[in-house]
């Protein structure tokens, strides 16, 4: 195996226990190897399913989609395109059919996870449009509070008074994980309605108020979510997988 040539540099051949030295002097040889269980724990996986079938049409069209999109409708330009990019057509279209079967592979495993796992994670994946106005007292927040009941402009004491650095935008924060709020803040946002400001509350020794403007909760019926959820889960099960594997390396 130490011998066997693994690929050639000017004229030079490199054996595979070259690669797999220099893989290890660049600190690589670990991913490299997680790169080789990932795909062994996936074709092993869809090879002994049943429920893993793609329609050879939806190959076909996916390549046809693909050589038009990149204007390698040409023949020779193709064949030139699949050369420089050191395939051919056979592996080409082997990697287009292989890349359906692992996404059917990946709704078929987390599909019967998908909700609840959605469930466990809802408190980080919804989130809320907040402003705010953080000073380093309580009289002053509370001056500030009644200032506002009376009718004076959130955004416009936002600029004068707030001490973060969103006060250049009148102290709105964007869009923010109901999750990474802390508790005392989250507890007082959930019970409030947009528009809505609450507070004083004390965090890190300042005082703040917060304004609600908007709810966002999170849905599966949001495709880019769904798809980012599946993913996770597929991984995790995906690393449960490699985990279970006995791996040796046979090279010296």
């Amino acid at each position: 195996m130490e011998s066997v040539s693994f690929l050639s540099v000017d004229d030079k051949p490199i054996s595979i226990g070259q690669a797999v030295r220099y893989l290890q002097a660049s600190g690589k040889l670990g991913q490299f190897i997680g790169d080789v269980l990932r795909q062994y724990a996936i074709e092993q996986e869809i090879e002994k399913r049943v429920d893993i079938t793609i329609s050879p049409a939806l190959t076909e069209q996916a390549i046809v989609d693909f050589r038009l999109k990149n204007q390698l409708t040409d023949p020779q330009i193709f064949q030139e395109w699949l050369t420089n990019n050191g395939t051919n057509y056979e592996n080409f279209h082997a990697s287009v059919a292989f890349g359906f079967k692992v996404e059917k592979l990946k709704a078929v495993i987390t599909e019967p996870k998908l909700q609840e796992y959605f469930i466990e994670r809802k408190i980080f994946l919804d989130r809320v449009v907040v402003s705010r106005i953080i000073v380093d007292n309580r009289e002053l927040a509370e001056e500030l509070q009644i200032q506002i009941e009376e009718g004076a402009s959130f955004e416009q004491l936002a600029k004068e008074y707030s001490l973060a650095d969103d006060r250049i935008v009148n102290g709105m924060m964007g869009p923010v994980s109901r999750g990474t709020m802390p508790d005392i803040l989250r507890a007082a946002i959930d019970i409030a309605s947009p528009g809505q400001v609450v507070g004083p509350i004390e965090l890190e020794q300042r005082y703040g108020l917060f304004r609600l403007e908007q709810f966002l909760p999170a849905s599966l019926e949001d495709t880019q979510l769904k798809q980012a959820l599946q993913n996770e889960l597929f991984e995790k099960w995906l690393a449960e997988k490699i985990q279970k594997l006995t791996v040796k390396l046979q090279v010296n």
